[in-house]
């Protein structure tokens, strides 16, 4: 697929229906989403906002398959990845789905190309092959130079490019970002939200940002809206 079809045919990625989970607190509980409904679909950069403590992360780790929901189901290609096993949901977070987080969770003690060759090991691509498309994301990324650089040798803006770098190692169609840009300076947040931009447009992958910057919601084609455990407002935004 060329990037003009994946712009003009967006396809349905993903569903979820009547999401709920609670959490409990010693002797009370806290329903933290009370029946969320959304859609993802192929080539769009969406946002997903909301204030701090909203269930923005929680909605983001049950989509993934990292938590499971209290009720409700989640369609991936039109499969239910509630009735995965557990062997088939690793496979689905490796290969079909992208995490970029807050904290960029990289391992301390590996290179930046290391860190992105992660996910291609886990899997089993061979060593070469990886090791090439791992090189052809960091040069993407700006980060060619800064490929045999730790962690603690790059800076923040870099350290969260090597993260998305990561996230794209197995050509996720989904990514999810839980606050990517919360520990970056304005300047290194824009330059974020314009590489994510430019990965959907270039590759036709969707990608769900949640923030709860006001500011950023608006740079996106498709906004959600999370309060009090509800979708409680969703947009399409025209496109430039």
């Amino acid at each position: 697929m060329n990037k003009g079809d994946c712009l003009n045919d967006p396809k349905l990625l993903l569903e979820a229906e009547n999401i709920t989970k609670r959490f409990r607190s010693g002797d009370t509980y806290l329903d933290v989403l009370k029946g969320v409904n959304l859609e993802l679909e192929s080539s769009r950069l969406a946002i997903l906002s909301g204030p701090s403590g909203s269930g923005k992360s929680t909605l983001l780790y049950i989509l993934g398959g990292l938590e499971k929901p209290d009720s409700g189901r989640i369609l991936f290609d039109s499969e239910p990845i509630d009735t995965f096993t557990n062997s088939r949901l690793d496979s689905y977070r490796n290969q079909k789905i992208g995490f970029v987080f807050q904290m960029h969770y990289l391992l301390p003690d590996f290179t930046a190309l290391e860190n992105v060759l992660m996910p291609a090991m886990i899997s089993g691509q061979s060593d070469q092959a990886a090791l090439e498309r791992a090189k052809s994301l960091l040069a993407q990324l700006s980060l060619l130079e800064r490929i045999n650089h730790y962690p603690n040798q790059l800076s923040g803006g870099e350290q969260q490019r090597v993260a998305v770098a990561r996230a794209l190692m197995n050509s996720p169609r989904l990514i999810f970002a839980d606050e990517p840009t919360g520990n970056l300076d304005r300047e290194n947040a824009i330059i974020l939200l314009k590489l994510f931009r430019k990965l959907v447009d270039d590759t036709g992958v969707c990608i769900l940002i949640a923030t709860h910057d006001p500011e950023l919601a608006e740079m996106g084609d498709k906004t959600f809206r999370l309060h009090d455990g509800k979708i409680v407002g969703s947009k399409n935004l025209a496109r430039g």
